[in-house]
C-alpha cells in the first residue's frame, strides 16, 4: 500500500528571531544593536532608521531590504522618544519565555528556531568577557526548552550587530569584526554547545543589506559583497570551531529561497531567470561547497565588484563547509528579461496564482521545487527553517482567532513537503514554521500582520496587554505534530497522490 509517511526523526516545530519577539532592551545588561533605530512602518511606508544628521538635526533613511539608503556624511544612528522602535519590546519573549515555551510543548514541538541578541552577549562586541547575565538567558531558555522535550536550533546572528562594531568599523567591512563574532561563537558553543545539536551562523545571508544587517553606511554592491565574504570566512571558521568543541553538531545557514519562473518560455526570459537564480545560489555554493562558482566572475563583473581576500581565505572556505542547507519560503516570482537581477527575484505577478494582502503570492507546489533544486545541487540534508503566512487576524468575542485560511496555506505547503520527501526522496530534517507565536513583521514593522497559531495582543505601536490565546490553528497543528503529519491527507486518496505526483 502506498505511504505518505514521515521519517520517525523529523522535527516540527517552530522558528523566530530575537528582535521580532524578546525584547528587553536596556535589560540585564543589553546593549545597543542596529536594529535598535529602526522604526516601524506599514505595506505602503518603508521602515526608517533615524539619524541625528551632522547639524544635529533629524532624519532618517529607507531601511526595509533593498529600499536601504546610505547613512550621510556625519550622520549618526539615534533613538527619539516619540518614536516607535519595535526592537525594544518585540511581543516580550524576555519576559514571556516559560509561557511560550510552555504553549510549543503543549502543541508538540521537537523544535525551536531562536536567534541569540549577540549585544546580550557581548554589549558592544569589544568587550573581552561575556556579559553573565545576558548568557544565563540563553541558558535558561535552553534548559526549559529540553526539560519540555524540544530540541533547540539556535541561529547565532540573524540580521544584525551591536551598534557599537557598526559605528567603530564599519560593522562587516572589517575583518576585526570576524573575531568579534568568533569569541561570541565560543562563548555559546562552551556554555550550550553540549546542549544543542543543530546551529546556523547567519540567517538570510543572500537577502541582507544595509546598515542594520551589516553594519556598513554603504549601500555600493562593493562594500555589500565584501561584507559578506568576511561573514562567510566568519561562518567557515565558526562551523571547525563547532566541529571541534562539539562532535557531531550540525552547522546550516539560512537563505531566502524563493522560486522565480520565467515568464515565458522564450530563451531570454529563461535566462534572466538562471542569472537571478544565481544571485542565491552564489552564497549557498560557497558555504555549502566551500569555493566560490565560476559564475561568480560574471556577477562580480557586472556589479564591478573586486573582492579583497586574505591569502588563507581560500582553505578556509573549503575547511568550513556546512553540513546542511535551511531556507525560507513564503512565495514564488515571475521575471523576463527586462527584469532587475534582485536577489530575491523580481516582478510581473504569475496570473496562475493567488495573492496575500501584501501581495505575495501563494505556491505551495513552489516548495517542492525548491527542495528538490537544493537537495539536487548539495546532496546535503536540508530544513524548511521559515515557512508561514502574514494576515489580518481578528480575535472573536469568545477569545480565538478563526484562522482557517492560515490552515489551509500550511496543508497545502506541508502536503508538497511530504511529497518531496516521500516521493521524490528529499533528505529533509524538520519543518519550523515561522513566526509560531505573533511578532512584529520583518518587512513592514508592524503587528497587523500576523503568522501565529498563537495570538499576541498587541496593536502596531506596541499596545495592549501582551497576552497569549491559541488561534484555530493551533489544535490542528497539534494533531499535525502528534500524527507526524498523516492528518495532513485526511479523507485523500493516497493512491491516487503518488500516482498523479
Amino acid at each position: 500500500m502506498a505511504t505518505m509517511q514521515l521519517p520517525d526523526s523529523f522535527l516540527w516545530g517552530g522558528a523566530t528571531s530575537d528582535f521580532q519577539c524578546e525584547g528587553g532592551f536596556g535589560e540585564g545588561g543589553r546593549g545597543l544593536l542596529t536594529r535598535d533605530f529602526e522604526t516601524d512602518g506599514s505595506v505602503d511606508t518603508p521602515r526608517q532608521l533615524t539619524l541625528k544628521m551632522a547639524d544635529g538635526s533629524r532624519g532618517s533613511v529607507n531601511s526595509s531590504f533593498f529600499l536601504c539608503q546610505p547613512i550621510p556624511e556625519g550622520a549618526e544612528p539615534c533613538i527619539y522618544d516619540d518614536q516607535y522602535y519595535p526592537s525594544h519590546q518585540g511581543v516580550d519573549f524576555y519576559h514571556h519565555w516559560k509561557e511560550d515555551i510552555a504553549l510549543m510543548a503543549e502543541m508538540g514541538f521537537g523544535v525551536y528556531r531562536f536567534s541569540i541578541t549577540w549585544s546580550r552577549i557581548f554589549p558592544t562586541g569589544d568587550e573581552e568577557t561575556p556579559n553573565e547575565e545576558g548568557v544565563q538567558f540563553y541558558v535558561d531558555v535552553v534548559d526549559e526548552l529540553l526539560a519540555h522535550g524540544i530540541q533547540p536550533l539556535i541561529t547565532i546572528c540573524h540580521d544584525e550587530l551591536p551598534a557599537h562594531l557598526a559605528k567603530t568599523y564599519g560593522g562587516w567591512e572589517s575583518r576585526h569584526v570576524i573575531d568579534c563574532y568568533l569569541k561570541l561563537c565560543r562563548v555559546l558553543f562552551e556554555r550550550i554547545g553540549t546542549k544543542c545539536k543543530y546551529w546556523l551562523t547567519f540567517n538570510e545571508i543572500n537577502a541582507i543589506a544595509g546598515y542594520i544587517a551589516t553594519g556598513s553606511r554603504k549601500t555600493d554592491e562593493q562594500t555589500h559583497y565584501q561584507c559578506i565574504h568576511h561573514m562567510f570566512v566568519a561562518s567557515a571558521l565558526a562551523v571547525k570551531m563547532g566541529h571541534e568543541m562539539m562532535p557531531g553538531s550540525m552547522f546550516g545557514t539560512m537563505y531566502a529561497s524563493s522560486e522565480i519562473y520565467p515568464a515565458t518560455c522564450k530563451p531570454e526570459d529563461q535566462l534572466r531567470r538562471m542569472q537571478c537564480r544565481h544571485e542565491t545560489q552564489l552564497f549557498s555554493d560557497v558555504m555549502a561547497m566551500g569555493y566560490y562558482p565560476y559564475y561568480a566572475q560574471d556577477i562580480f563583473r557586472r556589479k564591478g565588484v573586486k573582492l579583497v581576500m586574505e591569502p588563507d581565505d581560500e582553505e578556509i572556505l573549503m575547511e568550513g563547509q556546512l553540513d546542511y542547507v535551511t531556507f525560507s519560503y513564503y512565495r514564488s516570482a515571475v521575471v523576463d528579461a527586462e527584469s532587475p537581477l534582485l536577489r530575491m527575484g523580481g516582478k510581473p505577478e504569475n496570473p496562475y496564482l493567488k495573492i496575500t494582502p501584501w501581495g505575495w503570492q501563494i505556491d505551495p507546489i513552489g516548495l517542492r521545487y525548491v527542495m528538490n533544486e537544493i537537495y539536487d545541487r548539495y546532496r546535503k540534508p536540508i530544513f524548511i527553517v521559515e515557512n508561514g503566512l502574514g494576515a489580518i487576524d481578528e480575535m472573536l468575542p469568545g477569545g480565538t482567532v478563526d484562522d482557517t485560511y492560515r490552515i489551509e496555506y500550511l496543508t497545502e505547503h506541508l502536503r508538497e513537503m511530504a511529497k518531496a520527501i516521500c516521493i521524490d526522496g528529499v533528505e529533509c530534517l524538520g519543518y519550523t514554521m515561522w513566526g509560531c507565536f505573533d511578532l512584529v513583521s520583518l518587512s513592514t514593522g508592524e503587528m497587523k500582520k500576523r503568522y501565529g497559531f498563537v495570538y499576541v495582543d498587541m496593536d502596531d505601536k506596541g499596545n495592549g496587554t501582551l497576552k497569549r490565546s491559541k488561534k484555530k490553528s493551533f489544535d490542528w497543528f497539534k494533531r499535525v505534530c502528534e500524527t507526524n503529519g498523516t492528518n495532513l491527507w485526511d479523507g485523500v486518496d493516497i493512491d491516487e497522490v503518488i500516482a498523479g505526483a
